[in-house]
């Protein structure tokens, strides 16, 4: 079955400092990677959808959402929090990427693709409840997982975060819904300096230190997520996919490769045909150095769509 890649115009519309690492040539990495590997006429392609209201209220606070309409700027460039800037166009790209990852979920379930990759720029796994930082402005994961709770009556949804960074926001979001299973491997201590400790069955979080490299971290991976996916079942899984882990991203100091991206998507597809029928949708989240990004993105969907 087709696999979607879902994005936007709009997502490269999002500016934020000249110098920040979240520039919109990441998606333009991406789209340049794809086409030399003649994999962008084998996608179906989307264009994101808004989130609707009510897909973003079963994530996040009436108040949050306000908040960010009040502060968007018409013209130049309103501060966030440290690193986390909102631009003219940026309220908009948030509102879609969130509906990029409800859109996957719908694609998914009604067996018009196996899996998705949505190519959304605010990324969304920082975004808690209450509040936006670390480049995120909504929780694009758990606004898919609500979304395929609510609508579908999906019963396990499995979240895997292999982003550098913990995905705080997921876990601040669905701390109490054992709906969701959690899983995050991430560098500690490094932003955002959180992770609750594991609760089996609900939230697997592991830490690896700097200068973790590949073997180790796929280890960890098989110690501790491959068991608890097991045990959960999840009936849909949704990537929480940042590749800031890459030996030559300059935000953070893991040693991971191109095959090691590789492999955990191998395992997640078989974690998907074994529980999940096949249903994968993944949003992208971290990965700054241009080159590394296409690179891993390309293999990720190759793994994914099985190719």
């Amino acid at each position: 079955m087709a696999t979607a890649y879902i994005s936007h115009p709009v997502f490269k519309e999002h500016k934020m400092s000249e110098d920040h690492p979240d520039s919109p040539r990441r998606l333009t990495s991406i789209e340049d990677r794809l086409q030399a590997e003649g994999l962008m006429d084998l996608l179906n392609h989307y264009e994101a959808p808004l989130a609707s209201r009510a897909q973003l209220e079963r994530v996040h606070s009436h108040a949050h959402i306000e908040d960010l309409a009040a502060r968007a700027p018409d013209e130049g460039l309103v501060r966030i929090d440290p690193d986390t800037y909102m631009a003219p166009r940026t309220l908009e790209a948030a509102w879609r990427a969130a509906g990029a990852a409800a859109l996957g979920v719908d694609l998914v379930m009604t067996q018009r693709v196996s899996s998705a990759f949505c190519a959304v720029r605010p990324a969304g796994h920082h975004a808690e409840r209450d509040a936006a930082m670390g480049f995120c402005f909504f929780c694009n994961t758990a606004v898919a997982a609500a979304h395929a709770i609510e609508v579908y009556g999906v019963d396990r949804v499995a979240i895997l975060d292999f982003d550098v960074h913990h995905g705080n926001g997921v876990e601040d979001i669905f701390r109490s819904d054992r709906r969701v299973l959690a899983c995050s491997i991430y560098q500690h201590p490094l932003y955002p300096f959180a992770g609750t400790p594991t609760v089996p069955g609900h939230l697997v979080n592991v830490q690896v230190p700097a200068g973790t490299d590949g073997p180790k971290w796929r280890r960890a991976i098989e110690e501790a997520w491959l068991p608890a996916l097991d045990d959960f079942r999840p009936e849909l899984i949704l990537v929480s996919a940042g590749f800031d882990g890459h030996a030559v991203d300059p935000m953070a100091e893991l040693l991971l490769t191109e095959a090691d991206y590789a492999w955990v998507t191998e395992e997640i597809a078989a974690v998907a045909a074994s529980f999940a029928k096949g249903r994968i949708v993944s949003c992208l989240e971290g990965g700054y150095d241009l080159g590394a990004l296409g690179r891993c993105v390309a293999i990720h969907l190759r793994r994914m769509a099985g190719w």
